[in-house]
């Protein structure tokens, strides 16, 4: 029997659960059922009604379902309202242009992890347990292994690096930092660095200080003003930094820091790239944007 339209249904409720239907019948035939078998027939009666009941009561409900589908005010062809893709984060845009720039003078992309080893991060710099330099890149620690804590900068990448062996090396690393700091205008508690490392014979600070003019000039223009001096820093000698409208520090690397790569060669890095070329009223901005911010802008 088909299973469609109210005519048809209404002919299976006479036909199975009427007055003068299949299971009334059945029932009124009970009376010439033996004795012994009665309870038995009733049993498969029983199952035979719920049955028909059953599928009188499902068909019913698919017609009542169609029957409001059809009534409807809503058209399911119509196409979707469109969802607001958003734009790229302001310090992702800044990092890929100042990478794109360093890839013109073959320089490759390395990454590291940010949750890191004592060794990797402190250490291997020349920064050895108890030394008072590490106060100045206080840090947050796993509780669960005190020897594993958020990177204080990308200099783990480096070394790794270099503990393969595969020289020459030309690189820079860009990624998340953290420090232990408080959360003002100035600073917070994590921020984005990028650092270079070049190992090879022959390399000296000239080389380092021209890729930085290469640099500066390309990011903010050929007629930017750029000034070197002598700066510290715990695990670098000589040590410079380099003034144009923005700071960020420079340094050739000590010979100490490239012993795990057993590096008998030059090593120029610089360090710690952190003024954004647009305009942020603060530092603490630049990681947390508002959604209107993030709205805003070109799509993905």
């Amino acid at each position: 029997m088909a299973t469609n339209g109210a005519e048809s249904l209404e002919a299976f409720r006479i036909k199975f659960l009427g007055s003068k239907g299949i299971v009334k019948n059945l029932f009124t035939e009970m009376k010439n059922v033996p004795v012994e078998k009665k309870k038995e027939f009733g049993q498969v009666l029983n199952e035979f009604k719920l049955l028909a009941e059953k599928k009188y009561e499902d068909w019913k409900q698919q017609i009542e379902n169609s029957s409001a589908a059809a009534t409807s005010d809503i058209d399911v062809t119509l196409p979707g309202d469109p969802l607001p893709l958003g734009t790229r984060h302001p310090v992702n845009l800044f990092l890929e242009h100042v990478i794109s720039i360093f890839q013109r003078l073959g320089f490759a992309v390395a990454e590291g992890p940010e949750i890191e080893d004592d060794w990797h991060n402190f250490t291997a710099l020349n920064l050895p347990l108890h030394h008072p330099a590490r106060d100045m890149q206080d840090t947050f620690y796993i509780q669960q292994n005190p020897d594993w804590l958020l990177r204080t900068h990308t200099s783990n990448t480096q070394i790794r690096a270099m503990e393969k062996g595969k020289l020459p090396i030309r690189i820079v690393c860009p990624g998340r930092v953290y420090r232990n700091e408080t959360v003002s205008a100035r600073s917070h508690c994590f921020f984005h660095q990028i650092e270079g490392l070049y190992v090879d014979e022959h390399v000296s600070f000239a080389d380092l200080k021209q890729t930085l003019y290469f640099f500066v000039q390309e990011m903010y223009g050929q007629d930017v003003k750029i000034r070197f001096r002598p700066s510290y820093f715990p695990f670098t000698e000589p040590s410079a930094e380099m003034d144009i409208s923005c700071t960020f520090a420079m340094a050739k690397v000590a010979p100490y820091v490239n012993a795990p790569a057993g590096s008998k060669f030059w090593v120029a890095a610089w360090y710690t790239l952190q003024c954004l070329k647009t305009v942020v009223s603060t530092a603490t901005n630049t990681q947390v944007l508002p959604l209107v911010w993030a709205l805003s802008g070109p799509p993905c």
